[in-house]
């Protein structure tokens, strides 16, 4: 007798254990009712029953994705790896689980194709140099076509950029010839400087020809305190005076 009891009551025991579900703050549970959607519940307690009602759990938290290293052709037709890692969340359960099979590959997948096709279409030198830029151009694409899927894109960042010997050594050839440009522009650039402050002082010289006499012994006395050996320049005016002399002497011999 207390068997034909007890059979019964282990069951409705067994069944209402089956039925309770219990989801932590993160996860929400999608719930179908005889095959249909039914609600979106969680978290917390709830009851599910089973064989008639099927619940699919969905992690809201956002996900790191590292998408695989992609052969990529850039504009300038240079051939280079390229791998990035992808930060997304669930936003809507109920379309990541109706909309998409398996969510989380169609989003590699979808990354995998928008970085070559992003990339393809940029020069190497932007690759290396405008990261941030790129970074934003994919995240934008990829939000814009998961967003139909109930999943929404963080961020994107390109993590290497891998290049064969034989480009790294062009592109640095290419930094030397670069910076050997920029230092034949800078001497140019002082030489022109220095040439204009000399025509500034031959011409306040000119104006004051005390001035001139003081640069001259100021000169001197440089040159006799750092050698033993003394240049005496002699100065155009005292040569143009000897000059003069000797014409005029000339003129008296022959009178």
């Amino acid at each position: 007798m207390m068997i034909s009891y007890l059979v019964p009551l282990v069951l409705l025991l067994m069944l209402i254990a089956a039925s309770i579900r219990i989801l932590p703050e993160y996860k929400r549970g999608v719930v179908f009712f005889l095959g249909r959607f039914q609600a979106v519940k969680g978290p917390g307690l709830f009851i599910i029953i089973p064989g008639i009602q099927k619940m699919q759990v969905v992690d809201l938290r956002v996900i790191t994705m590292d998408v695989p290293e992609q052969d990529v052709i850039s504009q300038d037709n240079v051939t280079v790896k390229v791998n990035a890692v992808l930060y997304f969340r669930v936003v809507d359960p109920e379309k990541a689980i109706i909309q998409v099979e398996h969510f989380v590959n169609a989003t590699s997948q979808l990354a995998q194709t928008t970085l070559r096709s992003v990339l393809g279409k940029h020069d190497l030198d932007e690759m290396l140099s405008e990261r941030d830029k790129l970074n934003d151009d994919i995240q934008e694409i990829i939000d814009a076509s998961a967003e139909g899927w109930g999943i929404k894109v963080a961020n994107v960042e390109i993590k290497h950029v891998d290049l064969d010997e034989s480009m790294i050594r062009a592109i640095a050839r290419q930094a030397e010839a670069e910076r050997e440009r920029r230092a034949k522009v800078i001497h140019a650039e002082g030489e022109l400087q220095a040439s204009k402050k000399l025509v500034e002082a031959a011409h306040i010289l000119s104006e004051n020809p005390a001035a001139l006499q003081l640069r001259y012994l100021q000169t001197m006395a440089d040159m006799g305190s750092k050698s033993s050996t003394v240049v005496f320049p002699m100065p155009m005016d005292l040569l143009k005076a000897f000059k003069a002399m000797g014409g005029s002497g000339s003129d008296k011999d022959e009178r």
